[in-house]
């Protein structure tokens, strides 16, 4: 991917006092994420809020929530803060506030931030245009195909692929979008130093390594039931748009599209057989709304319009519009002849060709090749 020097501002790690406060405001008991925005809307910092006194906290939050944020350091937050302070020691381990500039703006403005995100592998990956793919967890042979494949397309396109890593739909994406030079984030919904489930662990190991993990939660939470639905307003909150790709009536992946729909996320569902189980939640989708897709082209047509994409793929890019545009000439070309020409690596490359593909100046054709589109004078 292209490195997030070129196109955002991303802070030095903030400083182990930084860290505390930062993780203390989190720790306090009866503090979440809405109440802890409200806090730093008013005090602007954790560190002015911990200053504040009761009598100031208490204007803004209940007494009992005031005097929480008054109470000493507990011994457990404290140990917290150890932790995490030599987790944050090891290569390629982020911890971003919500104040941080690297934050994903696409994030900060759902209704509930988290307040940290824990991250594993390629901080730059979240400056990537992004879509979810999400579904069962008891999926089909078929479902598993059409995620990976669906996946390391748009990854070959240049998005990022975000799911869950849970079992079924969620792995197969994964795994399907490492195949391509977008890569994949896994969000996760145990503290950023757990594998769940216990069978994924090597494919924890690759994402991050090659993609990102990302966490909300406190190093060491374990595995617990409430916490997976949470974390889908993550999935959806960082994509461009949700693709789920089976899903029974009741599952959780619906959950993640409802939350993508009031996020002002585009919804997509694949059709499946009136006889699938795994069918009538996809189908419950179209009926409320959710584009039917059968292609990914069609996915790609439909993000052409999303600001978020927008946002994140009109960035300047490492080779310069007029270069690439000059490199594509006017006949189809093979993306591996573009990377010989150029020197990019392919990551960087397939965000410049999306931005290009996203402003109507490049087309891709059926059989992989791009070529050039000239405007009309």
């Amino acid at each position: 991917m292209q490195d997030t020097a070129t196109h955002t501002a991303i802070s030095s790690p903030p400083d182990s006092r930084a860290i505390a406060d930062w993780i203390r405001l989190e720790g306090t008991a009866s503090v979440g994420c809405r109440t802890g925005r409200l806090l730093l809307d008013v005090f602007g910092s954790p560190a002015a809020i911990f200053r504040a006194g009761h009598a100031a906290l208490a204007a803004h939050v209940p007494a009992a929530q005031a005097a929480a944020l008054c109470a000493p350091v507990s011994a457990g937050i404290a140990r917290q803060i150890e932790r995490t302070l030599a987790w944050l020691s090891e290569a390629n381990r982020h911890l971003l506030t919500l104040h941080d500039p690297g934050y994903p703006p696409s994030l900060r403005h759902i209704p509930d931030p988290p307040l940290l995100l824990y991250l594993h592998g390629q901080r730059a990956l979240l400056s990537s245009p992004m879509i979810a793919v999400v579904g069962s967890r008891n999926a089909s042979t078929q479902g598993r195909a059409n995620a990976a494949g669906f996946a390391e397309s748009l990854s070959h396109a240049g998005l990022c692929v975000v799911s869950g890593m849970a079992l079924g739909i969620d792995t197969a994406a994964h795994e399907g979008a490492l195949r391509g030079p977008g890569s994949t984030i896994a969000v996760i919904g145990t503290g950023a130093d757990r594998v769940y489930p216990a069978r994924n662990r090597p494919l924890a190991h690759r994402i991050a390594d090659e993609g990102c993990i990302l966490s909300e939660y406190a190093l060491g939470t374990p595995p617990v039931a409430g916490n997976f639905p949470r974390r889908n307003r993550i999935i959806s909150g960082l994509a461009a748009g949700v693709l789920v790709v089976e899903a029974a009536a009741q599952s959780g992946s619906l959950i993640t599209a409802q939350m993508a729909a009031e996020q002002g996320r585009e919804v997509f569902a694949l059709p499946g057989s009136i006889h699938s189980a795994l069918a009538k939640g996809c189908h419950q989708l179209i009926r409320e709304g959710a584009q039917l897709v059968e292609t990914v082209d069609e996915v790609l047509a439909a993000l052409r319009v999303s600001p978020l994409v927008r946002q994140a793929a009109a960035l300047p890019v490492a080779a310069g519009d007029d270069v690439l545009l000059a490199a594509l000439g006017h006949d189809p070309v093979e993306p591996d002849a573009l990377l010989a020409r150029l020197g990019l690596d392919a990551g960087a490359l397939a965000g410049e060709l999306l931005a290009l593909e996203l402003a109507g100046l490049l087309e891709r054709l059926p059989d992989g090749r791009v070529q050039r589109v000239v405007r009309a004078a």
